[in-house]
C-alpha cells in the first residue's frame, strides 16, 4: 500500500511540477498572461511549484525503506524519472499540438523500463 500511495503522490507532484516548468511556455497563447514580465512568470511557477514540494517529500518519507516504506533510495531515484518522463510526454503530447513523439523516445523509454527492471531485481 505504501508503494501505491508513494507512486500516486510522486505522479501528482510530477504534473505540477512540469506545469511549473513547461506550463509558462502556453501563456502567449493566453490574453491575461501575454505581457507579463518573465518575474511575474517566475513567482506564478514558483506558486505551483510548492505543491510539487507538498507531494514530492512525503511520497519520498513513505516510500523510503528507513521509515517503513518498500523503497531504497536509488528505486525512489529511478521510479521519479520513469515517471517524470512519462507525465511530460502526456502533457507535451496534449499541451503542445507541435511536439511529437517519435521511435527515438520510444527506444529511449523503453531503455528507461529497462534501467526500472535491473534496478529493481535482486
Amino acid at each position: 500500500m505504501k508503494g501505491l500511495i508513494t507512486i500516486v503522490m510522486l505522479t501528482l507532484s510530477n504534473a505540477f511540477m512540469t506545469f511549473a516548468w513547461y506550463g509558462h511556455l502556453r501563456f502567449k497563447d493566453m490574453k491575461w498572461s501575454q505581457n507579463l514580465p518573465l518575474f511575474t512568470i517566475i513567482l506564478i511557477s514558483w506558486g505551483i511549484a510548492f505543491f510539487e514540494y507538498v507531494l514530492q517529500v512525503p511520497a519520498n518519507r513513505i516510500g523510503y525503506k528507513a521509515y517503513g516504506g518498500p523503497f531504497s533510495l536509488v528505486e525512489l531515484k529511478v521510479l521519479q524519472e520513469v515517471i517524470t518522463l512519462t507525465v511530460f510526454v502526456i502533457f507535451s503530447l496534449l499541451l503542445f499540438k507541435t511536439e511529437t513523439f517519435r521511435m527515438n523516445h520510444l527506444i529511449g523509454f523503453v531503455f528507461l523500463i529497462l534501467a526500472v527492471y535491473f534496478i529493481f531485481k535482486k
